[in-house]
C-alpha cells in the first residue's frame, strides 16, 4: 500500500477519535511503529465487537507496522466496567488460560505472525500478577486524578449501583499495560473500540507524564445498526467467531439479512474491498442491494471462516431463499419426542428467548412448519414425524429432527 496507515484508515472512515493528531500523522509517516490492542479473554471466543479493531491492526500490518495483541489474562480477574452497569463475574486463572489459547487461533485470521513484521502476542498476567502493591500505587497510582477518573465515561454507569474499588483498577492496570509495552516493547499506539476511549487515555497521560514521550491512542466507531444500536446481537446473543457458538450458516445468514442502509458500513469496516467497490455496492437499489448484500455476507465469512465455509453457507443460503429447495443441508435442531410443543420448539432454535415471545410471533402468522401457517400457540408437533422444516418469516430456515 502506497498511502500511510493514516491515509486508510481515514478513507474507510475507521478512526472515530484520536490524540494528538497531527503529531501521530508525522509519526507514520515517518517510521514504523508497534501497536497493541487489549483483548479480555472472559469467553472462549472472541466476537463482533472486536472485529473492527481487528481489521484496524490488520491494516496497520499491511502498512508494515508491528502489531502486539494484548491477551488480558491479569486484567481480566477484574473485568471492565466499561459499559456495564454490573460487576462482572469472575473467572478463574483455569478459565482464562483456556480462552487465551482459544483467542489466538481467531486472531490469525487477521493478523498475520510469521512476516517481517510478525505480530506477537502478550499476557498481561506476566507483569501484573507478580506486583508489589506499594510499589505500584507510590509510583504508578499517584499519576491518576480519582475525580478525572469518576468523571470518565466508562464509570458512570456503574457509579448508580455502586463501583468498587476492585473496579476502579481497571483503568490504571490497562494504562499501566501501555507503560509496560512502551518501555519494554517500544509500543506507542494503543487501538480498540471507541467506549475503551477513557480508559486508553489514561495510558498516553501515564506514558507523557512520566517519559515525556510521543504515545498515542485512536478508537475505531462501534458498528451500530439503522436504529443506532449496536450490531452483532442475536436471538441467542452475541454474534460470535467461533462456529461451535455461532454456526458458519447462522453467521453468513446475519450479514446476508443487514438492511440497506447498513451496507456501507458493513462493506467499509468488515471487509477489505477496495472503497471504489464498496461505494458501489453501497449505491445499489431495490432489488439489486441484495447483490451488496450477499458480497459483504461472503466477504465476511471468508475472512472468518474461510473460503469453503463461506461458499457452503451462500449455497445453502441461495438454495433456500432463491431456489426454494428445502432438500439441501440446513441448519438443523434436534428435539425429544416428549418436547413437541411449538413455544419449546422456538425456543430450543433460538428463535425465541421466551414463551410470551413465541406466543406473540405465532398469533401473528411468522411460524410455519412445512410450509404450513401455525396459529396454535397450544400447537404439538406429530410425534410421528422423523422431521420437519420450521420456518420464521421468510429468511429463517430450520429441520428440526425428533428424537
Amino acid at each position: 500500500m502506497n498511502n500511510t496507515i493514516y491515509d486508510i484508515l481515514k478513507s474507510r472512515e475507521l478512526i472515530k477519535q484520536i490524540t494528538f493528531e497531527d503529531e501521530f500523522k508525522d509519526l507514520v509517516n515517518k517510521e514504523k511503529v508497534s501497536l497493541y490492542l487489549g483483548i479480555d479473554p472472559t469467553a472462549d471466543s472472541i466476537h463482533i465487537g472486536h472485529f473492527i479493531p481487528l481489521m484496524m491492526m490488520s491494516y496497520f500490518q499491511k502498512c508494515g507496522h508491528r502489531p502486539i495483541i494484548l491477551i488480558g489474562g491479569g486484567t481480566a480477574l477484574i473485568g471492565d466496567p466499561s459499559g456495564k452497569t454490573d460487576m462482572r463475574k469472575m473467572l478463574t486463572k483455569e478459565d482464562i488460560q483456556n480462552n487465551v489459547e482459544s483467542i489466538k487461533k481467531q486472531v490469525s485470521r487477521f493478523i498475520s505472525f510469521e512476516n517481517e513484521n510478525k505480530a506477537i502476542i502478550v499476557n498481561n498476567a506476566d507483569w501484573l500478577l507478580n506486583l508489589n502493591y506499594l510499589d505500584f500505587i507510590s509510583k504508578i497510582g499517584v499519576q491518576f486524578n480519582v475525580n478525572r477518573m469518576l468523571a470518565a465515561e466508562c464509570f458512570k454507569q456503574r457509579m448508580e449501583n455502586g463501583l468498587t474499588f476492585f473496579e476502579l483498577n481497571y483503568m490504571i492496570m490497562q494504562s499501566y499495560d501501555f507503560l509496560h509495552l512502551f518501555e519494554n516493547e517500544n509500543c506507542k499506539v494503543e487501538i480498540g473500540g471507541d467506549d475503551q476511549w477513557s480508559n486508553m487515555l489514561g495510558g498516553v497521560d501515564l506514558i507523557r507524564k512520566m517519559h515525556k514521550s510521543g504515545s498515542f491512542c485512536l478508537t475505531c466507531p462501534l458498528l451500530l445498526n439503522s436504529e443506532g444500536k449496536k450490531m452483532g446481537k442475536t436471538v441467542n446473543g452475541a454474534l460470535w467467531l467461533n462456529k461451535d457458538k455461532t454456526s458458519v450458516y447462522d453467521f453468513y445468514q446475519y450479514w446476508r439479512n443487514i438492511s440497506d442502509s447498513e451496507v456501507y458500513d458493513v462493506l467499509r469496516m468488515l471487509t477489505f474491498l477496495p472503497m471504489e467497490e464498496v461505494k458501489r455496492l453501497s449505491l445499489l437499489q431495490d432489488i439489486e442491494i441484495n447483490e451488496a448484500k450477499k458480497t459483504a455476507a461472503f466477504e465476511i465469512t471468508k475472512l472468518i471462516h474461510g473460503e469453503e465455509e463461506a461458499n457452503i453457507a451462500k449455497t445453502t443460503s441461495e438454495e433456500l431463499f432463491e431456489n426454494f429447495n428445502t432438500s439441501i443441508n440446513m441448519p438443523t435442531v434436534k428435539v425429544n419426542i416428549t418436547d413437541l410443543n411449538i413455544l419449546d420448539i422456538l425456543i430450543k432454535c433460538g428463535l425465541t428467548t421466551s414463551k410470551g415471545q413465541g406466543k406473540i410471533l405465532v398469533s401473528q402468522g411468522g411460524i410455519l412448519i412445512n410450509d404450513e401457517k401455525i396459529n396454535d400457540i397450544n400447537y404439538v408437533i406429530d410425534n410421528k414425524c422423523e422431521s420437519i422444516i420450521l420456518k420464521k418469516g421468510k429468511k429463517i430456515f430450520i429441520k428440526i429432527i425428533v428424537l
